[in-house]
């Protein structure tokens, strides 16, 4: 099971960035506890202030496969046209993420078992 630390983390968000992506400034990698103590990882934001929170991590934690969680708000979000528009680039942009990151896990997974040359990957 590949595992994630906060610095690469850290480092696949600059990556993400660097190929052009815009990317928000509020999305952080904040510390998650791992089970054996480890320096684990996961990527949050708040959408556009709106006070929901959203994550994204591996599912089921140490998979490859990466998801897309929004916590419950206590009341209700009301947004005219324009802050929609807004949220619906934000929202494109974290899919994109979550492909990119699911991508860079595979990638890891692929070297770790040598089934491929980590130059070939860009690694």
């Amino acid at each position: 099971m590949p595992f994630h630390s906060q610095e690469m983390l850290e480092q696949w968000l600059e990556e993400f960035a660097a190929l052009g992506y815009s990317i928000s400034e509020r999305v952080k990698v904040i510390p998650q506890d791992g089970a054996d103590g480890r320096d684990t990882g996961l990527i949050a934001l708040n959408l556009l202030d709106s006070m929901t929170l959203t994550y994204l991590q591996p599912e089921p934690l140490g998979s490859i496969h990466w998801g897309i969680t929004f916590e419950a708000r206590e009341t209700d979000l009301k947004m005219d046209a324009g802050r929609t528009l807004e949220l619906s680039a934000e929202l494109a942009m974290v899919s994109i993420l979550c492909t990119f990151l699911q991508t860079k896990s595979l990638a890891e997974v692929e070297v770790e078992a040598g089934s491929v040359d980590p130059e070939a990957l860009g690694l």
